[in-house]
């Protein structure tokens, strides 16, 4: 039966000379994609690897990031893409929880090899250099297969750091097949498009973007660094390419600093936007300083393997602020507290059902269970439905902060700053910020205030945290407010005051 997989081997044998993906100065065609793909796969297997199981990878977007996936798939495996900013006490909880019997990774990155010593039984460990592939050492090609089943698990993404469980979404090659053909659908995607891609592959918006243009022979061109957005600008001229795919920080910061207003390139026919929700004003700007092509607001959830809802750009106008309306094949319900539908324009939860929907989480029984309910998969989001079906979101149930294009658990930096020995105790939220959507503010009660305390805490959380979970602001209070029962009043620390 079909797959991602045996989908982007059909457009190898079509056309194995076309280029695949654009990395800077290196291009990657088809034919030497999918024979790299199995090159991997040969090590695996010569690795000891059997179906099943799991192949953590942690790359930063290049090539390799891309082979390592589907190289992993032919061995008959399931790839664990991890954030590859993460720092070795993220790596150590994560590798344990999927029992990792490969790990892929630069060979220069320190936190991996900490997390590896941290462990009992280390994972098979394959290092590559900056530029290098996978090097064919004359594997045992056994076992080297198109992936033919549907219902098997395919991928392992993780939402959380390591406070408590990690909680890894459980994706099946149907769900990103699934996933991937609706988003071809509604976006027109064909070989004659190309995408500029600033979206880490380890997250689900960014390999959706790879998968999909992968899957219809199209060209994904990996952007430079956003330290120098006018680089990325650059490149959408540069490289004539059809798509640019971003998370509303991404455009907020293209605008302000990148001269996106300036921008001609006649080539460009769609935007995508998602990973958060943009406000009708950056909707407005974006549309000013790029009339040309069709922008798509959209809502997802790694837990439906990407994407839910969109809005087609015709009807920006008619809809400001709604995300849209449910994907071919997946149905959306608001649903009270009872579990009974909303009215029309009554707020509840959001919840989703659909060939789309994940499998549950990674060897955790009782979060899959409060996330899928009677057949429905529950977001956590809350929303409403208009009368003509449209959703417009209205916050979320959890506390997760999202800045940028990252997911922040808050318990993961107050874990850190409560490291320090004069820290009583703290706590960590979101607040508003018009280019990353949310900032991180902690605020955090001590024994005794140091001299530069806030430095030495952004210093502390700097050495031990990924850069995006480190606080902008650092507020000292007296004592954290929290409910009868114990708990932190997060949304009263929202309003405290900034320096």
């Amino acid at each position: 039966m079909a797959t991602l997989a045996s989908r982007v081997a059909q457009v190898v044998a079509d056309g194995a000379d076309r280029i695949a993906i654009a990395d800077g100065e290196r291009r990657c065609s088809y034919g030497q994609f999918w024979a790299q793909a199995r090159t991997l796969a040969a090590q695996l297997r010569s690795a000891g690897l059997t179906p099943g199981d799991r192949v953590a990878i942690v790359l930063p977007n290049r090539i390799e990031a891309a082979t390592a996936v589907y190289g992993t798939w032919l061995a008959g495996g399931v790839a664990v893409p991890l954030n590859a900013q993460a720092r070795a006490r993220d790596f150590a909880p994560w590798l344990r929880h999927c029992d990792a019997r490969v790990i892929v990774h630069e060979h220069d990155n320190v936190d991996v090899a900490k997390a590896l010593q941290a462990l009992d039984a280390p994972p098979h460990a394959i290092a590559l250099e900056a530029d290098s592939g996978f090097v064919d050492r004359l594997g045992d090609s056994h076992g080297v297969r198109t992936p033919d089943d549907p219902a098997a698990v395919a991928l392992i993404l993780y939402t959380s750091g390591t406070t408590g469980a990690p909680k890894g979404v459980t994706l099946s090659h149907g769900n990103l097949l699934a996933n991937a053909e609706a988003v071809v659908g509604y976006l027109g995607l064909g070989p004659d498009d190309s995408v500029l891609d600033v979206l880490p592959f380890y997250y689900a918006y960014g390999a959706s973007v790879l998968h999909t243009h992968l899957m219809c022979g199209a060209r994904v061109v990996l952007a430079p660094s956003m330290l120098f957005p006018h680089l990325v600008v650059d490149a959408l001229r540069r490289e004539r390419v059809t798509g640019f795919s971003a998370v509303p920080s991404t455009f907020a910061l293209l605008l302000d600093r990148g001269h996106l207003d300036a921008l001609k390139a006649p080539a460009l026919r769609y935007l995508t936007q998602a990973g958060g929700a943009m406000s009708p004003a950056l909707t407005r700007r974006v549309r000013d300083a790029l009339p040309g092509p069709r922008l798509f607001v959209m809502y997802g959830q790694t837990e439906a393997t990407s994407r839910l809802t969109y809005l087609s750009p015709e009807r920006l106008d008619d809809k400001p602020g709604s995300v849209g309306r449910a994907l071919t094949g997946v149905e959306i319900a608001v649903l009270r507290e009872d579990g009974r539908p909303a009215s029309i324009d009554e707020e509840g939860e959001v919840c989703a059902r659909g060939p789309n929907v994940m499998l549950g989480y990674w060897h955790s029984p009782d979060a899959t269970a409060a996330a899928l309910r009677d057949g429905w998969l529950h977001t956590g989001d809350l929303g409403r439905l208009d009368a003509d079906g449209d959703l417009f979101l209205a916050g979320r149930r959890s506390d997760m902060i999202k800045t940028g294009a990252h997911r922040v658990n808050p318990a993961d930096v107050e874990e850190a700053i409560a490291e320090l020995p004069w820290v009583i105790e703290a706590a960590v939220v979101g607040i508003d910020d018009a280019v990353l959507g949310q900032v991180i503010m902690a605020c955090v009660v001590v024994s005794d205030l140091p001299d530069r305390a806030d430095d030495r805490i952004r210093a502390h959380c700097r050495a031990q945290l990924a850069p995006y979970k480190v606080p902008k602001f650092v507020q000292f209070i007296d004592a954290l407010p929290r409910t009868a029962s114990g708990k932190v009043r997060r949304i009263q620390l929202t309003e405290t005051q900034l320096p």
